[in-house]
């Protein structure tokens, strides 16, 4: 499957979404975000898929936000039912998402970052909530996952001034996972993606799961709801259950089918 607005590559079990928009620093338009919520659809339906990385083309944005020339110019403005970017409101997707951000993050942009489990940032890297300044509001989830990621106060502190924060202090508020050279974002996105697939895609699939279900109730709750999620009963009924513990056993790597 071809597309105008994205540009999608497959390295074994890691599928590389590249927003391709340089012209407009990768923002977004309507038809861009159908594509991207097509393109993370069949990545969350592919057994053989087991991570994903999204990136922007070139080295001055990741994604620049909302198409706002687009949008003052009569384009109609919309997304799918996965929000901006395909991801910003994909909260069933339990396989791993990194974000490679080479350059700007902004507004929607900083928001699909966000919405990834994994920021991987080169040193030119920008991020900022910056609708305030013209007159809008960060609805696609940077009001609600940055104070979730970062603590109210430090959000805040973005939210409120919509200031640009870089790739560093990104590192030491904790929302950047980490720091790299500019034009090595991508490289090492895939790095931390091949990490995650020597693990097993049924145990990485229940522990994202997991994790994300049992913040939204009490720790008690979550201890005890946690083996009824489906992700974590399919990894107890899975092939990959019994190979991890024969592998070790038998002092060999395993061979993860995903099933």
């Amino acid at each position: 499957m071809s597309f105008e607005f994205v540009d999608v590559k497959v390295i074994g079990h890691i599928t590389i979404v590249t927003l391709n928009r340089p012209a407009v620093m990768n923002a977004l338009h309507k038809p861009a975000h159908f594509e991207l919520h097509e393109v993370f659809n069949a990545f969350a339906a592919d057994p053989d898929q087991w991570v994903a990385i999204v990136t922007g083309a070139g080295e001055k944005a990741f994604c620049a936000g909302n198409d706002l020339k687009w949008q003052a110019a009569g384009g109609e403005r919309g997304w799918n039912s996965s929000g901006f970017g395909g991801l910003t409101l994909r909260f069933h997707c339990d396989k791993p998402i990194i974000a490679a951000v080479n350059g700007v993050a902004m507004g929607g942009g900083f928001e699909v970052a966000l919405a990834c489990d994994l920021i991987v940032a080169s040193e030119n890297a920008t991020f900022a909530l910056p609708e305030p300044r013209v007159g809008l509001a960060a609805l696609a989830g940077g009001l609600q996952r940055l104070p979730r990621q970062i603590g109210l106060k430090r959000a805040m502190g973005m939210i409120l001034t919509g200031r640009h924060v870089s790739a560093r202090e990104g590192f030491e508020l904790g929302f950047v996972n980490e720091v790299v050279p500019v034009g090595e974002a991508l490289g090492a996105a895939q790095r931390w993606a091949n990490q995650i697939c020597q693990n097993s895609p049924m145990s990485i699939r229940a522990s994202k799961q997991a994790v994300l279900e049992g913040l939204n109730v009490p720790l008690p709750e979550a201890m005890i709801a946690q083996r009824e999620y489906p992700a974590v009963r399919e990894m107890l009924a899975s092939a990959d259950y019994i190979e991890g513990p024969k592998a070790f056993a038998e002092k060999r790597p395993p061979r993860w089918q995903g099933k």
